[in-house]
């Protein structure tokens, strides 16, 4: 596939290749050079750690689940 840069620099993006990398106005794109060619990588949306922090939910307080693990503390 081919496109042709504009007298602003830009390029767009053929749509069968935004379809197949999920690639979406707004979406951020990080650029790198390699010997002869330009690689373009889709920024993550987010950190994937990020993503799930804080979902975990326990039936018992911190200190109740690690003394459940670890056993009673001793004096």
């Amino acid at each position: 596939m081919k496109s042709k840069i504009s007298e602003k620099g830009q390029v767009t993006i053929p749509k069968p290749l935004r379809d197949q990398l999920g690639i979406r106005a707004g979406d951020e794109l990080d650029f790198e050079a390699e010997p002869g060619r330009i690689v373009v990588t889709k920024v993550a949306d987010q950190d994937p750690v990020d993503a799930v922090w804080g979902t975990l939910t326990l039936p018992v307080s911190v200190d109740e689940a690690i003394e459940q693990m670890r056993g009673p503390r001793e004096p």
